[in-house]
């Protein structure tokens, strides 16, 4: 069984940096790929960022390609969301996955982290 626990959530200004963190417990690299999503109030999850659980692959949603990064420490297997620069727009629920396929879809992935709320004030 794997498990993903969640941490590193929390306020920051506008403008201030955040590093979610994404603890893999049990054998993550049955799954081929880690991502987080994030999840508006009302509605559908939303992907941010994903990388191979080896960490040989990553990508970052276009818009967010200059303000946020996705990294894998191999140590712990841990998976990071770095995110930098950070709007009121960006505060959401945020969640890591894993799953058996690249893909943006929340459908497609089978273990999820509990979540974490980011708020960002102005």
């Amino acid at each position: 069984q794997v498990d993903l626990v969640e941490s590193g959530g929390g306020s920051v200004q506008t403008g201030g940096s955040l590093r979610l963190s994404c603890a893999a417990s049990g054998d993550i690299h049955s799954r081929n790929y880690v991502a987080w999503f994030r999840q508006p109030a009302e509605k559908e999850r939303e992907a941010v960022a994903l990388i191979s659980t080896l960490g040989s692959h990553k990508h970052v949603q276009p818009p967010l390609q200059d303000r946020f990064s996705i990294s894998w420490d191999s140590a712990d297997d841990a998976y990071f969301l770095q995110m930098t620069s950070l709007k009121p727009e960006n505060a959401d629920m945020y969640f890591c996955a894993a799953g058996r396929t690249f893909s943006i879809r929340p459908e497609d992935f089978d273990i999820w982290g509990q979540g974490g709320q980011v708020t960002v004030s102005s």
